[in-house]
């Protein structure tokens, strides 16, 4: 790629100006480490006295727990300790997952352990600790638990039927948030509208399918009073308030460590019902207690995500002008809110991003959020991203085809253009710098669009159905306190780094957004070499210790980079101005005639080299006695970075499929998939197009594959790796990314996120292909996954 544009405040004099890094696909250094099997992963750690947790769950709905028997299971060999929800609730307070700025927002309060009702298929009721798992597995096959089966709540359709039983009868009835949003004047528009699509479109719900199960060790030192957990977990600080809160402790009694993170994509920025059970346990038990979720109950226990049903319909004039939208979005979350963030998100991001990259001005929304007897749902890759974008590009396909307008050409009509920003979105969002224009004409460039169509035809002909889908898209990233915060949850919206010269001249950097898989230690470690100017050999990363880095939110809603590497910048930027200081003082010359360069202090007029940086580290930290008597200066700076400027920095981008349908079959195959990605300035641009390319496979994931289904009665039917269908490498299409650069100008680095906008556009670019397959038939399929039966159904092939 050509040379990357320079960062503010970083480049130097023109002489010593060495940006070696950002900007530049330089790899994962510690991909090496994790490719040797040198990861230390949860299950890879062993202490003395450590027992194993197993938890009996649910095998139903819903119920009455009547009675519970342990007698013969507390007889098995090896068995530490058995406990129920009764004796959890006296270490473990319960908790309520509201945010305030939700209005109206309820829900019931939730237990470690259910104590009177067990609530959906896999709540955990009863802890069984051995010292092996095995040893607990087998003795939890001895526990019997008498229960009464009650009425359970499955359809989300029917969940505010005055005949359905309501969950929780304190909370009147099974509505666990409402929100309307109508801007005005968006009857007036329909009613003068040339064209009205409309369609209902079905998302089912699926989960996250880490590669590491949630998993974790907590260990109670009681006569220190101090909880240390070493966790698989997004956002460890969170986890340290949240069992400071559950526990009674303070923070500087809680100790939370993540190490090496086997993926989380949202699954793990929660805290679960089993979480604080284990932690209660070695608070009862005094003795380390590890919990790993085996695949089976991780089915049933990690949170799901996207079971949502929008009746939408756009309004156009005959001259391609979109001029409303309107949806009404059901959604279920499961019989409770989750903690802290809430099960109202996802639904409420819906509402604020449909019609999100148009010029419209007119729009309503309705939301119902309702509780059912299912695993809850919560915070997953993208938050309501794909299920907005799917809505709206697949009303805006739909009116194109009415107008006889070529779908891009409808999309130039009307995405925001490019000099209309600052820009304040039809729902109220508000979007600082995008590109709409420039994307859509870099993907029509590079997927040859014109091409394309011919080629299309021509297939049709030979009774060939091939099918083009675009989906425009908008991601938030960055998040501001508004985002949480606002609403009473303490989760930071700031995050801070600690950078520190060390005597050596290696430069160790402790931030607290963790490392989970997608390179965020590496973007830092770049940031870090060209901010400080030194080789990123000599860079030490540290993240995911809530002993060692600064307060931070951690890694969630694509932050890493804008928030975390923003603090790594100018904490850096700080500790290289300490270094000259200090190299002034040594050399007796003034700070502003010296500069950095490759690990030296060098003259900034002429390039001379001074003095190395392990000579000023020797001199800073084992001679001052050398230095001026009134001469102080720190080599280890911490600064902290949060984004106030808007509630989120929005990216923006535009995908599009390439697929071809059997109707005889229903098959569905993908022949190519393209992506333009504007995520500000791109840092190191292999680690964002496999951050792309990887999130475009997981939103073909829910178009196609994945679904957690149901039987009448509340039981998942499909909880196994043997079912439940993921995307597998044979099946995808060759994914050609491609990027627009519009930094953001809240900070210095000016990127934003890239992590979800993959996932948010490819289910509504692929939807939209096999819509635009399917046309010659004159027949859509707006049900996702796309299954083939649905497909053939579409076509009147099967009943």
């Amino acid at each position: 790629m050509n040379k990357p544009s320079d960062i503010k405040g970083l480049v130097l004099d023109p002489v010593t100006s060495d940006q070696r890094y950002i900007g530049y696909s330089e790899p994962r250094h510690s991909a090496k480490r994790l490719l040797e099997g040198q990861g230390t992963y949860i299950d890879d750690l062993q202490f003395p006295r450590m027992g194993h947790v197993v938890y009996w769950r649910s095998p139903v709905a819903h119920m009455r727990i009547l009675k519970i028997h342990t007698e013969r299971a507390r007889k098995m060999p090896g068995v530490i300790a058995i406990v129920d929800g009764q004796q959890m609730a006296q270490v473990c307070k319960p908790w309520v997952a509201t945010l305030g700025h939700l209005a109206g927002m309820k829900s019931a309060p939730e237990y470690a352990l259910a104590i009177d009702r067990a609530c959906w298929q896999g709540e955990p009721v009863v802890a069984v600790v051995a010292e092996t798992r095995a040893k607990a597995e087998d003795a939890l096959q001895h526990i019997e638990v008498d229960w009464e089966e009650l009425p359970a709540v499955v359809s989300m359709h029917s969940a505010l039927d005055p005949a359905s039983p309501v969950i929780h009868p304190e909370l009147g009835d099974n509505l666990c948030f409402k929100r309307s949003l109508d801007v005005g004047q968006v009857d007036e528009q329909f009613a003068k509208a040339d064209v009205i699509a409309e369609a209902t479109f079905g998302f089912g719900r699926h989960t996250g399918v880490t590669l590491e199960t949630r998993c974790q060790i907590a260990d109670y030192n009681p006569g220190e009073k101090r909880l240390t957990v070493y966790h698989s977990q997004q956002a460890p600080h969170m986890m340290q308030d949240l069992y400071c809160r559950q526990f009674g402790l303070s923070e500087s009694d809680v100790h939370v460590i993540c190490k090496d993170v086997g993926g989380s994509f949202g699954i793990k920025v929660h805290a679960y019902p089993d979480d604080f059970a284990t932690v209660g346990l070695a608070i009862m038990l005094g003795r380390p207690i590890k919990f790993v979720a085996d695949r089976l109950e991780s089915f049933v226990s990690d949170i799901h995500a996207r079971e949502h049903q929008i009746k939408g319909r756009i309004a156009a004039n005959k001259q391609g002008e979109i001029l409303a939208f309107e949806i009404d979005d059901l959604t279920a979350i499961g019989p409770y809110s989750m903690f802290p963030r809430t099960s109202a998100i996802e639904g409420n991001q819906v509402v604020n991003l449909v019609g999100g990259p148009y010029q419209h001005k007119h729009y309503r929304a309705n939301l119902n959020v309702v509780f059912q007897n299912k695993t809850p749902t919560c915070q997953y890759r993208g938050v309501g991203h794909p299920i907005a974008c799917a809505v709206t590009e697949g009303l805006v396909d739909l009116a194109a085809r009415q107008l006889n307008i070529d779908p891009i050409e409808f999309r130039k009509r009307n995405v925001i253009p490019d000099n209309a920003y600052p820009y304040t979105g039809a729902s109220g969002i508000k979007l600082e710098i995008l590109s709409h224009e420039q994307c859509l004409r870099t993907l029509e460039k590079m997927m040859n669009y014109s091409a394309l169509r011919a080629e299309q035809a021509e297939l049709r002909k030979k009774g060939i159905y091939r099918g083009i889908g675009i989906a425009t898209l908008i991601e938030l990233t960055n998040p501001s306190a508004a985002f949480y915060g606002v609403g009473g949850a303490r989760i930071a919206s700031q995050d801070g780094a600690t950078v520190r010269l060390d005597p050596s001249g290696v430069v160790s950097v402790m931030v607290g957004v963790g490392e989970q898989g997608q390179g965020s230690e590496g973007i830092f470690a770049q940031i870090a070499a060209d901010a400080v100017g030194v080789s990123i050999h000599q860079v030490r990363i540290i993240t995911g210790d809530t002993d060692v880095t600064p307060y931070g939110g951690g890694t969630w809603a694509s932050r890493g980079a804008g928030i975390g590497g923003e603090a790594v910048l100018i904490a850096c930027q700080a500790l290289r101005e300490n270094i000259l200081k200090l190299a002034g003082a040594i050399l007796k010359r003034e700070a502003g005639d010296l500069a950095v360069l490759r690990s030296q202090v060098v003259d900034k007029a002429s390039g001379e080299a001074l003095l190395p940086f392990n000579e000023i580290g020797r001199i800073g930290y084992f001679r001052t006695d050398t230095l001026p008597p009134d001469f102080s200066v720190d080599l280890m700076v911490t600064r902290h970075y949060s984004q106030r400027d808007f509630p989120f920095i929005f990216t923006n981008g535009v995908q599009a499929s390439y697929v071809e349908v059997d109707v005889d079959t229903g098959f569905v195959k993908l022949l190519k998939h393209w992506a333009v990605e504007d995520c500000g300035r791109v840092l190191n641009p292999m680690l964002v197009d496999e951050q792309v390319r990887g999130a475009i496979v997981q939103g073909i994931g829910g178009v196609l594959f994945e679904e957690c289904l149901y039987d009448e009665s509340g039981l998942l039917r499909n909880g196994n790796m043997a079912d439940y269908l993921v995307p597998m490498a044979n099946e995808m299409p060759d994914i050609e990314v491609a990027h627009v650069e519009t930094p953001t100008a809240s900070s210095k680095l000016g990127a934003k996120g890239a992590g979800e906008a993959g996932t948010a556009g490819a289910p509504g670019a692929v939807m939209n292909a096999i819509n635009d397959a399917l046309a010659p038939f004159n027949t859509t399929v707006f049900d996702q996954p796309i299954t083939s039966e649905k497909i053939l159904r579409a076509l009147g092939k099967v009943n």
